[in-house]
């Protein structure tokens, strides 16, 4: 039996509404700290079972408020911290598309926890698929960066770089054209070592695949 969600939905008026900001606020100081996360939870799936009913505001909240949480969860199985963002933003992006699957009496926690935990797998599979591609193109196989402007490739590997993602692009034209260390790259790009890496990487199998394409 789920908690009762009295004042939640499209239909009430919104001075109704059991779980406003201000009542929250009111509700949280009133009880004792260690029934918080139980307040939490429960606030958490009445939000759920309105936006299943079709209320947007509800629906907002309840996203606003999971992202920190859905980032803890994440951060506890991703190493990269520049990762933790994009697959944290990926399990909203799934709790959004599988919401319809959420079963109102149940808690909503644990379903949360599990696509979070599913995303996390999959990021990691996605890593480990990529760094055992590393090989293939790490940054040595381009072009030294004074060689880039010149021979019969340059044409060929601007019209590819053009096709890459903008971040991707920043990353190769940061450590092949300006010729700069992945420390500088990294600082110039705004991101960390290890995401300016990631970003560098895709991009050179990207420029692979469509190099290859360019000369067949």
């Amino acid at each position: 039996m789920g908690p009762m969600c009295v004042g939640l939905g499209p239909d009430l008026d919104r001075r109704d509404r059991v779980y406003s900001r201000d009542r929250i606020l009111e509700s949280e100081r009133q009880r004792p700290m260690g029934n918080e996360r139980e307040e939490r939870a429960e606030r958490w799936q009445c939000w759920m079972r309105a936006a299943q009913k079709g209320d947007a505001e509800a629906y907002q909240r309840l996203l606003t408020e999971l992202l920190p949480y859905v980032r803890g969860v994440v951060r506890g199985r991703v190493r990269d911290d520049a990762a933790v963002e994009d697959v944290a933003q990926d399990v909203l992006l799934r709790i959004h598309t599988a919401r319809h699957t959420y079963h109102p009496e149940r808690p909503l926690l644990p379903w949360v926890r599990t696509i979070a935990r599913n995303a996390s797998i999959d990021h990691s599979r996605r890593w480990a698929r990529e760094r055992g591609r590393q090989g293939e193109m790490e940054p040595d196989a381009l072009p030294a960066p004074e060689r880039l402007a010149e021979g019969p490739i340059s044409r060929g590997l601007v019209r590819a770089l053009d096709r890459l993602p903008e971040s991707q692009r920043e990353a190769v034209t940061l450590l092949k054209l300006e010729g700069l260390s992945v420390k500088e790259a990294a600082l110039r790009a705004g991101v960390s070592p290890g995401a300016l890496k990631l970003r560098a990487h895709r991009g050179y199998n990207a420029l692979r695949d469509l190099l290859g394409r360019e000369r067949s």
